[in-house]
C-alpha cells in the first residue's frame, strides 16, 4: 500500500467532512451568497457562453488549423521584432472588444501555435483592457481625464506588461526561440493570405456583432414636458414598476454632469439617443446574420463542404428566428441551431473541417471547466453589481474611500496613535485593494463604468477607480484559473501581480494630480 497516497486521500476526506460539519448553512450571509454565486452563474451561462464563448472557440480552433506555426513565429514567436510583435499583439486585441473570459481561447491559441510569452500577454492584456468602446463610454460618463488616463495607461500596459514578462522568463524564451529556429514547420493548410483575412475577418465580425451591447444613452422626456439626453447609471431591480427610480447621469446642456433620479411613471418616452452605436444595436442581428451568410459561403467555396448541407444547416436557424419573439433570450435558439448544425457538418466531414472542430472541441474542454467553477466562486465571495456576496459591500466601499475617515471610524483607530500611519499609507493602501478586488471581480464588457459610477457616488477616490478601470477588466477569478492551466502558476502569478501593480501605481500617480 502506498502510505504517501493514501494519507492524502484521507486529508481530502478529512478536509470535505470538516468543511461539510461547520457549514454556516443558517446563516443569512452564507445562504444569500450561494444564491448570488447561482445567479451570477446563470447570468454568465445566458449572456456569455452561446454567444461569446462558442465563437471564440471556433476562432481558437482555426488560429490552430488554418494559421501556419511559420506565420506566428514570425510575427509574434519569441525570435521576432519586438516592435512587430508588440504592435501585432496589441493592435490585434484592441479590435475584439471582449471580456477578460472570452479571449482566452484566442489567447490560448497563439500560445500552443508558438507565440512569444511576452507578445501573448500584451495580447491576453490588451484584448479586454484597450476596449475603444469602453474607453469612450469611461469619458462620457467618468469625465474626459478618466477616459484619457484610462486610455493611456491601457494601452502602455500592454507592451510594458509583455516586455516586463519577456524579461523576467528570458532564459525560457531564449531557450524557445532556439527550439523554434531549428523546429520543421508543422503541416498546415495553405490559402492566399486574402483568404486567410476574410475568413478569420467573418469569424470575428459574428463575434463582435453578435454581443454589441445595447447602448446606454437615451433621450428622456418626461410628462411634465422636460427633455434630456442622459445615460442610465442606476437602475432597479423591477424596472418596469410604477415607483421604480432611475438614476440619470445628465450628457450634454447646461445640466451635464448632473445626476438626477426619475420616477418610472414620470417618463413618457425613453428612447435610444441617435448615432452610429444605438444604429449598429438597432441592425445587430441584421449585420450578424451578413457575416453568417459570408460564413457559409467560404465553407462551401473554400471547404468544399456540399451546398445543401450548408443550406439544411441555415434553413432551420432562419425559420427559428421567424417563429421565436424578438427580444431577451429567444434569439439564443437560431444562433444556438446555427452553431450545432454547423458542428454536426464539421465533425463528419473529412480532413481540415474534422480538425478544426477537433481543435474548438479541444479549447472548450479545457476552458469551459474552469470559467464557470470561477464564476460560481467570484459570485459567492464578490456577488454581482449591486448584490453582495459572502463579503460585505460596505467594507468594500469603505476601504476604497477619498479619506481614510469611515475606515477610522469602523474600525475604532481614530484618535488613537495609529491614525497617523493609516492616513499616510492610505494612497497606497486604497489603489492597492481596488486592483485587488478589481482583478478577482469579474466584469463583463462595459459593466465597470456603471459599477464605477456607483463606487464613486459612495466616496470612492479617482486614484482607485482608475486602478480598478486597468485591472478588473483584464483580470478575473475565472481567467486567472485559465491562464494558470494554459502557461503554469509561475508565469500566471507573475502576469497577474504585473497587472496588479502597475494598476495601483498608475492610480497613486493619477489621484495625486
Amino acid at each position: 500500500m502506498n502510505w504517501k497516497s493514501e494519507f492524502k486521500h484521507l486529508l481530502w476526506m478529512v478536509g470535505l467532512f470538516l468543511l461539510f460539519f461547520f457549514l454556516p448553512a443558517d446563516s443569512a450571509r452564507f445562504s444569500g451568497a450561494v444564491m448570488e454565486a447561482l445567479h451570477l452563474s446563470r447570468w454568465y451561462a445566458r449572456e456569455h457562453v452561446i454567444l461569446c464563448l462558442v465563437p471564440a472557440f471556433f476562432i481558437a480552433g482555426a488560429i490552430g488549423v488554418f494559421v501556419s506555426q511559420a506565420s506566428v513565429m514570425k510575427y509574434l514567436g519569441a525570435g521576432a521584432s519586438k516592435v512587430l510583435a508588440y504592435g501585432v499583439a496589441s493592435v490585434s486585441g484592441s479590435i475584439l472588444a471582449v471580456c477578460s473570459c472570452t479571449v482566452l481561447p484566442l489567447f490560448a491559441g497563439i500560445w500552443r501555435m508558438g507565440a512569444g510569452l511576452g507578445p501573448a500577454c500584451a495580447f491576453l492584456y490588451s484584448g479586454p483592457a484597450i476596449n475603444v468602446l469602453a474607453i469612450i463610454l469611461t469619458a462620457r460618463i467618468l469625465g474626459l481625464k478618466m477616459g484619457i488616463a484610462r486610455a493611456v495607461c491601457a494601452i502602455g500596459f500592454s507592451v510594458i506588461i509583455g516586455l516586463m514578462m519577456q524579461f523576467l522568463f528570458r532564459k525560457e524564451e531564449e531557450e524557445k526561440a532556439k527550439l523554434q529556429a531549428h523546429a520543421p514547420e508543422q503541416e498546415s493548410v495553405m490559402r492566399p493570405l486574402w483568404q486567410n483575412g476574410l475568413f478569420f475577418a467573418v469569424m470575428v465580425g459574428i463575434l463582435v456583432f453578435a454581443n454589441w451591447g445595447a447602448p446606454n444613452d437615451f433621450v428622456f422626456k418626461l410628462k411634465d414636458g422636460r427633455e434630456f439626453h442622459g445615460a442610465v447609471i442606476k437602475s432597479p431591480e423591477d424596472a418596469s414598476a410604477p415607483g421604480a427610480a432611475f438614476g440619470i447621469l445628465v450628457l450634454d446642456g447646461s445640466s451635464a454632469g448632473q445626476e438626477i433620479f426619475v420616477q418610472n411613471a414620470e417618463i413618457s418616452v425613453r428612447t435610444p439617443a441617435p448615432g452610429l452605436w444605438s444604429g449598429v444595436w438597432k441592425r445587430k442581428w441584421l449585420i450578424t446574420s451578413l457575416f453568417g451568410l459570408a460564413f457559409g459561403t467560404i465553407l462551401i467555396l473554400w471547404f468544399n463542404i456540399r451546398w445543401w448541407k450548408i443550406a439544411g444547416a441555415v434553413a432551420f436557424p432562419a425559420i427559428l428566428s421567424l417563429l421565436v419573439p424578438s427580444g431577451g433570450l429567444w434569439i439564443l435558439l437560431p444562433f444556438s441551431a446555427a452553431v450545432v448544425g454547423f458542428s454536426i457538418i464539421a465533425a463528419r466531414e473529412e480532413g481540415e473541417a474534422s480538425d478544426w472542430f477537433a481543435a474548438s472541441w479541444g479549447f472548450a474542454k479545457q476552458i469551459t471547466p474552469l470559467l464557470l467553477f470561477g464564476v460560481l466562486i467570484a459570485g459567492f465571495l464578490l456577488g454581482r453589481p449591486g448584490h453582495e456576496g459572502l463579503i460585505p459591500s460596505k467594507y468594500i466601499e469603505m476601504l476604497v474611500g477619498e479619506e481614510p475617515g469611515t475606515f477610522l471610524s469602523i474600525t475604532g483607530l481614530q484618535g488613537s496613535r495609529f491614525e497617523p500611519v493609516v492616513s499616510s499609507m492610505w494612497p497606497l493602501w486604497t489603489n492597492l485593494f481596488a486592483s485587488v478586488f478589481g482583478a478577482f471581480m469579474y466584469f463583463a464588457t462595459l459593466t465597470e463604468v456603471p459599477i464605477l459610477q456607483g463606487l464613486i457616488g459612495s466616496g470612492m477616490g479617482k486614484g482607485p477607480a482608475l486602478a480598478l478601470l486597468l485591472a478588473g477588466p483584464a483580470l478575473s477569478l475565472p481567467s486567472m484559473l485559465v491562464i494558470q492551466s494554459i502557461m503554469g502558476t509561475k508565469k500566471t502569478a507573475v502576469f497577474c501581480s504585473l497587472v496588479v501593480i502597475m494598476a495601483a501605481l498608475s492610480g497613486m500617480i493619477f489621484g495625486a494630480l
